[in-house]
C-alpha cells in the first residue's frame, strides 16, 4: 500500500478529512496548515471566502463537541503533478451539499488551493 506521500490522491483525501474534524476546524493553526496561502471558496450559501475569512470565522466560533461532518462518494482525480482534484458529498446534520476541492503540492506539503460547496436535494 502506497503512502500518502507516495500518492497524491490519499493526501488531499487525509487532508480533506482532516479539514472536516471539529477539532481542526475550531483551530485557526491547524487550518492554517492545510490551507494554501492563495485560497479562495465558494461556499455552499454562496459566499466568495478567502483564507483569512474562513479561518477567522471557523476559529472565532468553534464547537468541539459538534458532530463531525460525514462524508460519502469521495473521489480524487490527479489533474497534473502536483495537483489532485477531489469530489465528494458531505452531511452536516442533514444539511447534503456537494463538494469539489483542488489540492496542490507545496515546500510545505499537500495544502487545499481551492474549494466549493453547492447544496443538494438528493
Amino acid at each position: 500500500m502506497a503512502s500518502e506521500q507516495d500518492d497524491p490522491i490519499q493526501a488531499a483525501i487525509a487532508g480533506e478529512i482532516r479539514l472536516l474534524d471539529p477539532e481542526v476546524r475550531s483551530s485557526a493553526v491547524l487550518m492554517g496548515e492545510l490551507m494554501d496561502p492563495e485560497f479562495t471558496e465558494i461556499g455552499a450559501s454562496g459566499r466568495r471566502w478567502d483564507r483569512l475569512s474562513l479561518i477567522t470565522a471557523l476559529s472565532q466560533d468553534p464547537d468541539p463537541s459538534v458532530v463531525p461532518i460525514a462524508v460519502s462518494d469521495m473521489e480524487g482525480r490527479l489533474l497534473a503533478p502536483g495537483i489532485v482534484h477531489l469530489t465528494y458529498v458531505s452531511d452536516n446534520n442533514g444539511r447534503q451539499a456537494r463538494r469539489s476541492s483542488i489540492w496542490r503540492r507545496s515546500a510545505q506539503g499537500w495544502r487545499l488551493y481551492f474549494h466549493q460547496g453547492t447544496l443538494s436535494a438528493d
